[in-house]
């Protein structure tokens, strides 16, 4: 009789091709359309904005692990994956010693002290740059274009004052804006790939920009309903948002509904504060609030499991 043990780990027993690695690197794929375009319209600076966050993620989660004394895994490009994310939340004047902080702050405080990958409830890059917004507001909320300093788009509409660029602008890219956010066309080439690869799926992202094309053109803004809501949904960093970032495996639901529930709810919030807020824009903090109900969200949206009966 064979005495010879095997070590079974729980359900389901499903094999997939997939790996963090491969998930990761598609992701830094559909992001280089918005990086390119970025880079194109700001120059050089921007450039070494990207290379500094990017750079500053993979040291610090390096730094981190070696003292630490845990495995550095570096090279599943997650780390990599959150520092262009945080470059592209990033205006493209910033001082150099920002993207490099911000870098530190995502890896460290937002993810690696929560356990690291998979562990974080919020995402990091998100949350670096809200904390990077709330510590120096001035040089996260400066603009330029062709080394001239401008409103975004958003901004105008809220202070209702000002030429407002034009949607071909939008599309392309040549507006002011954070690093990432400006090209619509470049962000829907990149969320269409993720889609395509099965990396994530359209529910969230579908959900999140219908709410807001939909709330902003009944609500309008100042009181004028029907406003231009095509316009409204193609500024500011709402593709961004709704296909990089609301999407993070660690900080979005599993469920079907719940994924649903957490783009209806970015979109309402971003519709509020863009609409009724003091700041123009509102996808980070959508998100972020949305990451914090996402355990919630599960607990009541997980499927009926086979054969339990109600109590």
């Amino acid at each position: 009789m064979s005495t010879e043990m095997y070590t079974v780990s729980s359900s389901p027993h499903i094999h997939s091709k997939d790996s963090i690695q491969g998930i990761m690197r598609d992701v830094l794929i559909a992001l280089l359309p918005a990086t390119l375009v970025g880079i194109w319209v700001f120059k050089f600076h921007a450039l070494i904005v990207v290379l500094l966050s990017v750079a500053s993620c993979i040291g610090a989660e390096a730094l981190w692990q070696k003292l630490t004394h845990q495995k550095i895994t570096v090279n599943d490009y997650s780390a990599a994956v959150t520092g262009l994310l945080l470059a592209l939340n990033l205006p493209p004047t910033v001082p150099f010693w920002l993207p490099i902080v911000g870098g530190a702050f995502a890896i460290i405080i937002a993810k690696q002290l929560f356990g690291g990958l998979g562990q974080n409830f919020i995402n990091p890059a998100l949350a670096a740059r809200a904390f990077l917004l709330a510590s120096w507001p001035v040089q996260m909320t400066t603009w330029t274009i062709d080394g001239v300093t401008t409103a975004t788009p958003l901004g105008i509409l809220k202070e209702g004052s000002g030429a407002l660029p034009s949607i071909t602008d939008l599309i392309l890219g040549n507006v002011g804006g954070c690093i990432g956010e400006t090209s619509v066309i470049a962000l829907l080439i990149g969320g269409v790939y993720l889609i395509y690869k099965k990396v994530i799926s359209i529910r969230i992202p579908a959900t999140f920009i219908g709410t807001v094309l939909i709330l902003t053109w009944i609500l309008g803004r100042d009181g004028m309903f029907y406003s231009n809501a095509i316009y409204e949904i193609f500024t500011g960093g709402l593709f961004l948002g709704a296909f990089f970032m609301a999407t993070d495996y660690a900080s979005s639901p599993v469920t079907i509904k719940g994924q649903y529930i957490m783009g209806l709810g970015c979109g309402i919030i971003t519709t509020v504060i863009r609409l009724y807020g003091g700041y123009p824009e509102g996808v980070s903090y959508s998100i972020l609030i949305m990451n914090l109900a996402v355990p919630l969200i599960d607990r009541y949206t997980q499927p009926r499991i086979f054969g339990e009966v109600k109590k």
